[in-house]
């Protein structure tokens, strides 16, 4: 599964730990979720898109591997 996480990230001026901090995560956690490594539950999605105002679709795409 694809993200922007990373980009969004960088738009709002937040590190990997700011991020974590907020919804309540490891910095190792975000690394994960950035480099494609790790699928983020429904309810992490939902804290990640809410906190950057988007929706889950339009921070996730699937792969076409998923």
């Amino acid at each position: 599964m694809k993200n922007k996480i990373k980009i969004e990230r960088a738009r709002h001026n937040l590190t990997q730990q700011d991020l974590a901090e907020k919804i309540g995560v490891s910095r190792q956690t975000i690394n994960a979720m950035e480099s494609n490594k790790y699928v983020p539950s429904t309810v992490l999605a939902l804290k990640i898109a809410g906190l950057f105002q988007l929706t889950v679709e339009e921070l996730f795409q699937l792969d076409e591997n998923d």
